[in-house]
């Protein structure tokens, strides 16, 4: 027996004649055959245990086990059931054999002496057919491995979309739903063959429809990924947040087929970004508490340090003056100080009052078109002294032509007096200031630029800030509040500007202003304003003049007589709105100056019953409203009630005398104001104030 293992195609001959095998072997002599010879049917038997053949080729005479035998058992046996015989004779043909051997299986007879041709055409049918048989049966294979694979997928597939924590659809191009798993069915409510706007349409929230609709549509055109977040209201007017994501699915020649999606309940998440962002906003709150908290407590330091010095100046000269003798000189350097530092209070005050009116909105301006020049010059004049002090230059640059801006003028005069000082303030001694003005398109814009320290830049984004300084240490180099440049900003862009600050190239800092140039130009908006101040500038005595001082402060009292009888008026005073009542009754001045705020009775209530008196009296009497309280809406109500003129304190001693000789008619050429605002620079006061504006009825 000689058995072949190898990829060839099996083919058994069975013979008891080793000629006849050799013959056999001869004829079917191909490469692609193993020929397996046996001598015996039991060999044969034994080689058909181990090995599937294509065809069988069987002797039928053979001494023991003869062909027919042999047959009957390779046919018993599962594996060789089917394999073809074909019976190899020397008898010549006999029915009764044939059929014998037919009956056993056999699929055909060949008789010797065998035709080679036959032979190999008879065999090579069967080895074909076995090959395809082969083919058939690893492809079989194959398929049920395939088949078998693909049902495990399947079923992976079902249970991952029925345990999925995700919602998830198909939809074909036209963005109908044509598969979803339980998850997205709960979480969308979305309905098989259902266009998915229609459901957008039907679940979305109100806000947010619209848009999602929008959204979706453009992307079912485009056939782009979408992704986008948004809330569905259910039946129960429950809101919650999904995320969709989905994605075009295109064939393998790349034509759209429809696409998938994902749908995902992200409530919690939103729940707890919206907790966290408020956690983050309270956290933010509460640093900015403690941040103005820091602030406000520097800043109540700096105010007691800047209101104690000077505080400590005046006072201490003032005892020095009154316990002590010394000569002139000292005096008046006492006195002279003994001002400054006064004026240094009145600042701090005004500034901390222009602040709270900034805070509540109560900051009105008295809008008019003015010339910049003027406004800068007058800031500069009052400011040269200070400047010498420290031996800085003051260079000055107006550009010609740079037009008018509609504005007011005492409010601009200290937007341009906090920019000049603080710059002076900041210049080391024998530095140079320089103030320009130019048109740059259709702006007017100044700039001041010293050569002192500079800005740090950690603190340039916050120099306009309220209450911030950049050094708030009790060794801080300069004073002030750090207010000043807070009013200037608001100042500018309630004038429709805008203001910044840079380090200026090389050294120190540039301040820029820009103010929108009034369209039309117009002339004699100054006339009212120049007038008051050149009557100042020539006062006459008030000699003889009759005058009324009502106010309950005795120092305020003492104050004005000894002032206004220092010009020659003769002046009664009163307490109270009672004792000018009184004092009335017997003396009819030709100026009353009364105090608004005093106890019982107040400053309206006095003027109410003087133009009474007026009518028994006859002639109207001039009235001055010299009060603390300062604001517009003040202003305003006190000129309303009767007063021709209204001044805040502290005021000016020379706008004080100008307004009573005007309203006496003793000024050469009466000034008729519709609101005039003393200028109170020169050391007295930073800015000039709307609030302590004149105004003649």
């Amino acid at each position: 027996m000689n058995v072949q293992h190898s990829d060839r195609v099996n083919v058994l001959l069975v013979d008891d004649r080793p000629e006849n095998l050799v013959a056999l072997e001869a004829i079917l002599n191909k490469p692609y055959y193993n020929l397996v010879k046996a001598n015996s049917g039991a060999e044969a038997l034994r080689c058909l245990l181990n090995e599937d053949f294509a065809v069988i080729l069987l002797d039928v005479q053979m001494p023991g086990m003869d062909g027919f035998e042999t047959a009957t058992m390779i046919r018993s046996r599962d594996r060789s059931r089917s394999t073809p015989i074909i019976f190899i004779t020397a008898f010549s043909s006999n029915d009764t054999h044939v059929f014998k051997g037919y009956s056993l299986g056999a699929v055909d007879y060949l008789f010797k002496p065998l035709e080679p041709e036959i032979l190999t055409s008879k065999v090579a049918v069967f080895v074909e057919l076995f090959q395809k048989t082969v083919e058939v049966k690893r492809q079989a294979t194959q398929l049920a491995a395939v088949n078998h694979e693909l049902s495990k997928s399947e079923e992976r597939f079902r249970t991952l979309c029925a345990c999925s924590p995700l919602g998830i659809y198909l939809a074909d191009v036209a963005g109908r739903c044509t598969y979803m798993n339980p998850r997205c069915q709960a979480i969308s409510g979305l309905i098989l063959e259902e266009s998915l706007a229609s459901a957008w349409q039907r679940w979305v929230h109100p806000e947010d429809r619209d848009r999602v609709v929008a959204d979706w549509l453009a992307w079912i055109k485009e056939g782009q990924e979408y992704s986008n977040e948004f809330r569905l209201v259910s039946n129960e007017e429950t809101v919650r947040w999904i995320n969709v994501q989905s994605s075009p699915m295109f064939s393998d020649l790349g034509k759209l087929i429809g696409h998938v999606g994902t749908v995902r309940d992200v409530t919690d998440r939103k729940q707890a970004e919206s907790e966290r962002g408020r956690l983050i906003r309270e956290q933010v709150a509460r640093q900015e508490a403690e941040r103005a908290n820091q602030m406000k407590d520097e800043f109540l330091a700096i105010l007691s340090h800047e209101l104690r010095t000077p505080l400590n100046a005046i006072l201490g000269w003032s005892r020095l003056l009154l316990s002590k003798k010394f000569d002139q000189e000292t005096i008046d350097k006492a006195l002279e100080t003994i001002e400054r530092n006064a004026k240094s209070q009145a600042q701090l005050i005004e500034d901390i009052l222009d602040v709270s009116r900034i805070l509540r909105g109560k900051l009105s301006l008295n809008m008019h078109p003015i010339q910049l020049e003027y406004v800068i010059e007058m800031a500069i004049d009052s400011l040269r002294p200070l400047a010498s002090a420290k031996s800085i230059v003051i260079e000055w640059e107006c550009s010609p032509n740079v037009g008018r801006v509609l504005g007011d003028i005492a409010r601009l005069q200290q937007v341009v007096w906090n920019l000049l000082s603080n710059a002076i303030k900041f210049t080391d001694e024998e530095g140079k200031v320089e103030v320009r003005l130019e048109l740059v398109g259709d702006e007017a814009q100044i700039q001041i630029i010293d050569s002192g320290i500079g800005i740090d830049p950690d603190f340039l984004p916050y120099v306009f800030d309220r209450f911030r300084q950049a050094d708030s240490s009790t060794t801080r180099s300069y004073g002030g509040l750090g207010l000043g440049l807070a009013i200037v900003r608001h100042l500018v862009e309630q004038h429709g500007g805008k203001v910044g600050a840079e380090n200026n190239a090389g050294e120190g800092a540039k301040f820029t202003v820009s103010l929108p140039v009034a369209q039309e130009p117009c002339s004699g908006d100054l006339d009212d304003f120049s007038a008051l101040n050149d009557a100042a500038e020539a006062l006459p005595a008030l000699a003889n003049l009759q005058l009324l001082v009502v106010d309950d402060d005795e120092d305020t009292r003492k104050f004005m007589i000894a002032l206004l009888e220092h010009e020659g008026a003769v002046v009664r005073s009163a307490a109270s709105v009672a004792g000018a009542l009184a004092a009335l009754e017997s003396f009819w001045p030709d100026v009353l100056l009364s105090d608004i705020g005093m106890p019982e009775a107040d400053g309206y209530e006095l003027i109410a019953r003087v133009r009474e008196m007026e009518v028994h009296r006859g002639g109207k009497m001039p009235a001055i409203a010299l009060t603390a309280y300062a604001r517009e809406s003040e202003r305003l109500q006190s000129l309303e009630a009767g007063f021709q003129m209204h001044l805040s304190k502290p005021v000016e001693v020379s706008q004080l005398i100008a307004g009573i000789a005007n309203l006496a008619g003793m000024l050469r050429n009466p000034v008729r104001l519709k609101a005039v605002e003393p200028i109170n620079l020169g050391g007295q006061s930073s800015e000039a104030r709307p609030d302590s504006a004149v105004e003649t009825a």
